[in-house]
């Protein structure tokens, strides 16, 4: 997940300029860069799940699962 931070001036006038090249493109220009930054989120977003998973951080999401399961299951066949 990214964490936000303080950022310096230098970087704050390359942000103001990134902001002002995507205001100056064209329709389909922008739709593209949209879509460009779309696309990299998720993969972003995917190798977050994919770390987050391999250092167990998501294993309670998989142990509630399996608790609901057994206690449906359980319901079922009284």
């Amino acid at each position: 997940m990214l964490k936000y931070r303080k950022i310096t001036v230098t970087e704050m006038t390359k942000v103001q300029e990134i902001q002002a090249a995507i205001q100056s493109l064209s329709s389909d220009e922008f739709t593209y860069l949209r879509n460009w930054m779309i696309e990299l989120d998720w993969e972003e977003w995917d190798r977050q799940i994919e770390k987050d998973s391999a250092s167990g951080k998501l294993d309670f999401l998989v142990n509630e699962a399996l608790a609901a399961k057994a206690q449906d299951e359980g319901t079922l066949s009284a």
